[in-house]
């Protein structure tokens, strides 16, 4: 199974058709907020290497992690300041709000918590990648497709250490997290984002 197809099934259902006809029409703010995603996955890497500095294995994977989101929000400034798309402010989606406030609060909950929900992230954002790369202009297209190889193994990366770092099995959990995944996915959003549900 190729690293697309093994995340589509892991999550528990597709990017909706209406979603992606709403990016090929929004562009600009489609690329700004997927240069959001990726300022904020990188920070996201380095906000658990300063509070895990024990866990040489999670410091090493998070380190690599933030260096290949900063990449790609530079490659996407780029192709932004190409098209003429100012890099303007825009609110954040509900999605991934709505995840992390699941997240237990008392250790190792948390940790486990925290890298269940950055997979499903990683996972979505591949998955959407892989959706979009077809509807896009060949330039972008391609650049979208070129992201899915390290998004898959960053999702490998997160789901590998929470595993690693649970005393206990992480399937029920991951499961729970898959299903609010799903509905923040396919139940209807006002705000149109990288990461949000059904355009209204």
């Amino acid at each position: 199974m190729n690293a697309v197809a093994e995340i589509q099934s892991f999550l528990l259902c597709p990017t909706p058709d209406a979603w992606i006809e709403r990016a090929t029409r929004e562009l600009p703010v489609l690329l700004i907020d997927h240069a959001n995603c990726e300022k904020k996955a990188a920070g996201t890497a380095l906000n658990l290497m300063f509070r895990y500095v024990d866990r040489l294995d999670l410091l090493n994977k998070m380190s690599r992690l933030a260096r290949e989101e900063l990449r790609h929000f530079e490659q996407v400034l780029g192709f932004m300041k190409k098209r003429g798309i100012e890099y303007l402010p825009v609110s954040s989606s509900r999605y991934a709000q709505g995840l992390r406030k699941e997240v237990r609060t008392s250790e190792p909950g948390r940790l486990v918590d925290t890298l269940i929900v950055g997979a499903i992230i990683e996972a979505r954002s591949c998955e959407r990648f892989a959706s979009l790369a077809p509807h896009l202009d060949e330039e972008l297209g391609e650049f979208y497709v070129s992201l899915l190889k390290s998004e898959s193994r960053h999702y490998q990366d997160y789901l590998k250490l929470a595993r690693q770092y649970s005393s206990e099995d992480i399937e029920q959990r991951v499961q729970e997290f898959l299903a609010i995944e799903a509905e923040l996915i396919e139940s209807p959003d006002e705000e149109f984002r990288f990461h949000s549900g059904v355009p209204v």
